[in-house]
């Protein structure tokens, strides 16, 4: 058994690019193809489906790769302990995160201290974000609001607040302090899908306190409500720590129960100790 034909296919499996196979092994694109085609071709087997836009694996293809990803997930955590009193020059870490308002931050911090790291970053919402978490596509992710499970280590970074956000002309903008949650009750609102964080955390604090907002729009980005609110399409709901620096708009913190989120860093319990990860979960803590 070849192992270059198998960490070459392993690469194109969690990349789901020839390309980006090529880039995480740092061998050039033919070569990686090459590879894959040996391994097919001496086993019988057809592994991977390749069409003009992207690389999917067959059913063979989806069992070899759960393998080849233990397996070499092993190889880097003895790796990453033999050379765990080496100083962090170089490596490449995956880093998943629902929003890039927090993320961005310990990416500067983390660039400061390790120069010569690459991070590849995947922004998605919560549930992308977890997945990818636990499939091993991402070696961290920035999470909120995610319920403790085994395998998964947690530690909190930061709580975040709900806000109402008015057009700059709104009566209500032009009025300092906590925006109390009742005042949206019969209000026209344009929010986020209900798969989103923020989403079920307002429409959750709306339930248990009796408000009955009127959502006429929905919409799956922030940017999306930030422009819907400028256009006065109706009052919108964000993060504390997402506000967009837009003169067209402002936000006021709503006032009540149930409306702060907790965001956290995490990481699968197994990998907690890898040097890489470790540096990044340190940036929280000041270490």
């Amino acid at each position: 058994m070849n192992l270059f034909q198998l960490r070459a296919f392993d690469a194109v499996a969690r990349e789901g690019s020839f390309t980006r196979a090529a880039e995480r092994l740092f061998i050039s694109q033919p070569a990686v193809t090459g590879h894959v085609k040996a391994l097919e071709e001496h086993y019988q087997i057809t592994l991977l489906r390749r069409t003009a836009r992207r690389v999917e694996l067959t059913e063979e293809g989806t069992r070899l790769a759960a393998i080849t990803r233990a397996m070499f997930g092993l190889a880097e955590e003895a790796q990453a302990m033999l050379e765990a009193n080496r100083q962090l020059l170089t490596g490449r870490l995956e880093v998943a995160a629902d929003g890039p308002h927090r993320v961005m931050p310990m990416l500067a911090l983390l660039r400061e201290r390790y120069p010569g790291i690459t991070v590849n970053l995947r922004l998605g919402n919560a549930q992308e974000t977890l997945a990818a978490l636990l499939s091993e596509h991402a070696d961290v992710a920035v999470l909120t609001e995610i319920e403790p499970r085994k395998g998964l280590h947690l530690q909190s970074l930061c709580e975040s607040r709900l806000c109402a956000l008015l057009p700059v002309g709104h009566a209500w903008a032009k009025v300092e302090g906590d925006l109390p949650l009742a005042e949206l009750d019969k209000q026209i609102m344009v929010l986020r899908e209900p798969s989103s964080t923020t989403r079920r955390t307002f429409d959750k604090a709306c339930g248990g306190a009796g408000v009955q907002p009127r959502v006429l729009l929905e919409l799956d980005s922030r940017e999306a409500v930030t422009e819907a609110v400028a256009a006065q399409l109706g009052i919108g709901v964000v993060s504390s720590t997402e506000v967009a620096n837009d003169p067209r708009v402002v936000a006021r913190p709503l006032g009540g129960a149930g409306l702060v989120n907790q965001h956290m860093l995490g990481c699968l319990e197994r990998r907690r100790e890898l040097r890489l990860i470790q540096a990044f979960l340190d940036l929280d803590s000041g270490q």
